[in-house]
Formats: C-alpha cells, structure tokens, sequence
C-alpha cells in the first residue's frame, strides 16, 4: 500500500523532532547531575553512565515488542503514544527533585524511545522497494540534522538554567503529538497486520538468529566493537571537554553541533561518491584506521580547537559502517534481511548498554581524585584500541570469504 507522497516530509519531520529531543538535553545533563548530587564532574559521569544504561536497556527490551504491536495495532497509535509519553517524560524529568526521579524518566524514555522501529517500519511500507535505501537514507539526515540543532539549542537555552532544555523538548514532542494526530495518515492496512506473538517480540531470539549466518560472524563481531568504541565519543565528549578544556554549556552544544554537520556531510553525501569508488573492502579498512586515528588524537588534544580539528578525520571514518553492512546484506537472501537487520538493531542496543559504563567508569576512574594517573582521555584510548580488535576481525572475515 503506498502512501501520498505527504507522509514521508511527517516522518521525516517526526524522527527530527525527536532527535532534536534527544540532542536538547546532552549539555546541560552533566550540570544537572553535579547539581542533584552535590558531586563534581568526576562522580557526574558515572551516573550519565548508568543513566544511559538505563536508556538503553530499556530500548533492547521493549523495540521487539513495540515493533510488534505497531504490526498489529497499526503505526500511527503506537507512534502517537510513543510521542506523547516522550512529552511527558520529559516534563517528569525537567521537574525531577532528586536523581532517582531522573532514572525513573530515562527508564520510561527507553521505553517510548523504542518509536525509531516504528518509524522504521512505517517508511519501509511506504517506500517501493527501488526506493528503500534512499528512504532509509531520510533516518540518517534526521538524526544529523536533529543532532546538529539539538545540542545548539540545549547548550543556548542551558545557559538560562540545566532544567530549561528540558520543557523545551517537553513542548516539542507534544506538539508533535498534536501534528501526527492531525496529519500523519495510517500506514499499514488491516490485511497486512499481524497476530501479536511474544515469542517473536524477544529480543534474544533475534540475536540468536544471527548465527544463521556464519559467513558474517566475523563482521557482525567488527561491527559490536566499533559500536562499543563510538561511546567514547556518545558517552564521554560533554563530560571530557568540561572537564579539560572547561567548555561550557554552549561551548559542548556548538561542538556537538559540528560533529553533526560533520555526520550529516559523510553519510548523507560523501559514502555515496566513495564506497563505489574505492570499494566496500577499502572503504572498511580506510574508514577503521581513521577511526584509530580520530580516537588517538582526541586523547591526546591540548587545546580547544584540536577538538574540533580531529572530529574532521574521525567523522571520515563513518565510511566504514555502511561499507560492513553492505558486505554483510549481500551475504544474506533477499528473503531474511529484515530479519538480518532486525538482529543488527538489537545488537547495537546491546553494545549502547554495555559501551556508557566502560567510557563512563574509565573517565571516573582516571579523573578521581585519588587516580594512579589523571589521564581523562582514557575511554578515547580504550575507543582506540577497540576499534584495532574490530581491524583484526574484519580483516580475518575478508581476506577468507571475499
């Protein structure tokens, strides 16, 4: 069933939002934090951490079981309530009083968060299958233009107090709410909907279903490593320039804001000219050893400028995910790439559990007060020396099946 063109600009424009949700409140999240436990940078971090494990865990358990109730109930009602309790939680945690309230909104957020599988799916249902991968394309220049305005705009509005980015987002996801209750027309037609199973809405099984698909084992591996190593980025960034470079609220928004842009120039334009030009091999080990190269050097930075002059090789890197998904699509039947990518999905979330404690601890660790070495830069040499164990994997899967 394909949709009036109209509904693609909602989607768009709904994942932006919500981006713009998420990306809002990364600023100001250490301040906050320090404020409510009366505790420095050090001890903040770990509590991001945990506060992101929360997210997280939160988003691998209920994905499957959102993804399946959208196919049953239709997206447009999952989706509408997926973004009102978004509204909500925010709300909860811009008025939170103490720390636990602000876990009992990220848990809650984990859950509603799960709407980028229905998003996901909605636009799989309205796109022809010719069409698909740009259309999937849509997600990716959501996230990086919502992670080039949401930082921004939280390091701004942080400026007039740690709680103010939040009702902002608040306010955004309800009327967002309101925009798709009016506009956003129902994707999935009723002969297309399925019986709700809870033994397909488990996330354990689509992992297990990976080990169909030996061929790419070695490449699924590559790929959990550099997931887990991008958290020395995700996790740490706001926590390691406040802490060495003693950026401000703005100063991380603007920051954030150009690593976006830098996203948004490699994946919505630059993969398209370079992965068939070099090729999906060369562009895996070119983009890993930029990797390598960006991790080294944000670990090292001594100025504030460097930062910003290091995200320009790291961001290049972001060559190398799409160049590994492409060789693992290819080695799979048309017939199981939903299911393919369904498992990938689950596996990420799993390595955005485990990748915030690891960078999160490590910079505690290393910036405490009683540390054997102050060394903040520590999860960006972790990043690195990840990032080598997923060289070793995929050079293992290439050089044997390809």
């Amino acid at each position: 069933m394909k949709q009036p063109k109209s509904a693609l600009p909602f989607i768009f424009i709904t994942m932006l939002i919500d981006v713009i949700g998420l990306g809002i409140i990364i600023p100001v999240l250490p301040k906050l934090i320090e404020e409510m436990i009366g505790g420095d940078l050090s001890m903040a971090s770990t509590y991001a951490g945990w506060l992101m494990f929360a997210y997280a865990t939160m988003q691998f358990l209920f994905s499957p079981i959102i993804g399946a109730l959208s196919d049953k109930y239709g997206r447009r009602p999952v989706l509408l309530i997926s973004l009102f309790g978004f509204g909500i939680d925010y709300l909860l945690m811009g008025f939170a009083p103490t720390i636990i309230w602000l876990f009992i909104g990220r848990l809650i957020s984990g859950v509603t968060g799960a709407s980028f599988t229905t998003a996901t799916a909605y636009i799989a249902d309205i796109s022809t299958p010719e069409k698909r991968s740009q259309n999937f394309g849509l997600i990716g220049a959501a996230f990086g233009l919502g992670f080039i305005i949401g930082p921004v705009l939280g390091g701004l509005l942080g400026h007039y107090g740690a709680r103010i980015p939040f009702f902002a987002a608040a306010g955004l996801a309800l009327l967002n709410t309101l925009y798709g209750y009016f506009i956003l027309p129902e994707s999935l037609d009723k002969e297309h909907r399925r019986k709700f199973e809870w033994k397909r809405a488990n996330p354990v099984g689509s992992l297990k279903r990976l080990s169909h698909y030996p061929v790419i084992l070695s490449l699924v591996v590559s790929l959990v490593f550099i997931y887990i190593a991008s958290h020395a980025t995700q996790s740490t960034w706001t926590f390691y320039t406040m802490e060495k470079f003693k950026w401000n609220e703005k100063m991380v928004g603007y920051s954030l804001g150009f690593v976006g842009l830098m996203i948004a120039i490699v994946q919505g334009g630059l993969i398209r000219i370079v992965i068939p030009k070099l090729g999906q091999k060369k562009s895996i080990y070119i983009g890993l050893t930029l990797y390598v190269i960006g991790f080294v050097c944000f670990a090292f930075a001594t100025k504030s400028w460097m930062m910003f002059a290091f995200v320009i090789p790291f961001s290049l890197g972001g060559i190398c995910g799409p160049a590994l998904q492409g060789v693992m699509s290819g080695q799979v039947p048309a017939n199981q790439q939903g299911e393919l990518q369904g498992a990938l999905t689950s596996l990420i979330s799993v390595t955005s559990i485990v990748g915030p404690l690891l960078m999160t601890n490590l910079f505690s660790y290393f910036t405490a007060a009683d540390a054997p070495v102050y060394f903040p830069g520590a999860p960006f040499l972790m990043g690195a020396v990840l990032t080598l164990f997923s060289v070793f994997f995929a050079v293992r899967s290439l050089e044997k099946h390809h």
